[in-house]
């Protein structure tokens, strides 16, 4: 029989402590979350607020600077990372339901021809991209810029690129896998430098804010032959969410840059996709079609001060047809019933023409090219 004395110690040699236990459940806790976070930073990216970029011209094709008082068309387009018309992808769906995860190699092999086409139609002076994909697995790793340049080599011998959204990995059921979204401005004459600009991101927990677009301000500066310069701007907004802030901060960051270039005297365009309505069509929309738009657009900043194309006039006029850009994915919805894509400019610019185009476009984005001829200002 054992003596008390030794039952206790050996109960002592078999039952720990508790403080001691909650001590390595926490510690083992507090190693999870290390890891858990440390994964977090290296699969995802944080870009600097303000990032110098190198442009890319080629020595094969000499590209000539602008001219004072020239001519200058310019056509802007979310390409929807060649995805075509054929799906209703999850997010094109406020709830997330859309059925469709990825488009299929053959439809962006078509799709990259379609768009080479048209702008090989069009031949703008500058074109600005949004949605262009590099190093993302729905779209199966393609560098969707490069693809391009091969097909346009001869026209384009300029461009500059800017990531909007990027990680090596998203832990979403739809993705599982890695991103890298675009903007791609490609241009005939000479790029001397460029810049990104960081613009506000939408409120999400520290998590969630890592796997975010990061929406931004691509400036490319062309050198014009007299020593100024052109600033060319590409941008694609986040996607409204009434009440949240977002459009207000973007826009207001926008403004703050053309302002300082309109009164740096420093000439200026700007293009892309706004992800904003243009006044009087958000009551033309149905009503389960305004869930990502405020009544009073916040876009209306802009265009109080600058011109754009299409202006209010053209969008929300007898012709509104004409200069509707969005087509959106969803079944219920039969052709483009909104406008979106736009292109500001500097009052020192003069509006020569500007259209749509969307007879040969439909099929190939859920958005349709804007283009704009303009006039640079003869400097003094």
């Amino acid at each position: 029989m054992l003596e008390p004395e030794s039952l206790t110690e050996r109960q002592t040699l078999q039952v720990e402590p508790m403080p001691r236990v909650l001590l390595r459940l926490t510690l083992s806790c507090l190693l999870l979350i290390a890891v858990a976070l440390l994964l977090v930073y290296q699969l995802t990216w944080r870009p600097p607020a303000h990032e110098l970029l190198a442009a890319s011209c080629s020595t094969a094709v000499q590209a000539p600077k602008l001219v004072p008082g020239q001519a200058l068309k310019v056509m802007t387009w979310n390409i929807q990372y060649l995805a075509g018309k054929r799906y209703v992808f999850w997010y094109d769906m406020a709830d997330g339901s859309g059925p469709d995860e990825r488009p299929t190699p053959e439809d962006l092999a078509y799709n990259l021809d379609e768009v080479a086409r048209v702008i090989r139609d069009e031949q703008p002076d500058i074109v600005l991209l949004q949605g262009v994909d590099d190093g993302a697995k729905n779209s199966d790793y393609q560098d969707q810029q490069k693809l391009l340049q091969e097909r346009l080599a001869d026209l384009y011998p300029c461009s500059t690129q800017a990531f909007y959204w990027k990680a090596e990995f998203v832990p979403s059921p739809h993705i599982w896998g890695s991103v890298g979204r675009k903007l791609t401005t490609l241009s005939r004459f000479h790029i001397d430098s460029a810049e990104r600009l960081q613009l506000p991101v939408p409120d999400a927990n520290i998590i969630s804010r890592q796997f975010q677009p990061k929406n931004a301000l691509l400036v490319s500066y062309l050198p014009l032959r007299d020593g100024g310069k052109l600033a060319v701007i590409n941008t694609h907004l986040a996607t409204a969410k009434p009440g949240d802030g977002t459009a207000q901060k973007q826009i207001a960051a926008t403004e703050t840059l053309l302002d300082k270039l309109e009164g740096g005297g420093t000439p200026w365009l700007i293009g892309g996709d706004f992800n904003l309505l243009p006044l009087g069509q958000y009551q033309r929309l149905p009503e389960q079609q305004r869930i990502s738009y405020a009544a009073d657009s916040e876009l209306h900043t802009l265009w109080e001060k600058y011109p754009m194309i299409p202006n209010n006039t053209e969008s929300s006029g007898t012709d509104r047809s004409q200069w509707l850009t969005h087509f959106p994915n969803d079944s219920r919805v039969n052709g483009p019933d909104r406008t979106v894509d736009y292109l500001f400019y500097s009052p020192s610019l003069k509006r020569v023409s500007a259209r749509v185009r969307r007879d040969d476009t439909l099929l190939i984005s859920d958005h349709l090219p804007v283009i704009g001829r303009f006039l640079l200002p003869v400097l003094p």
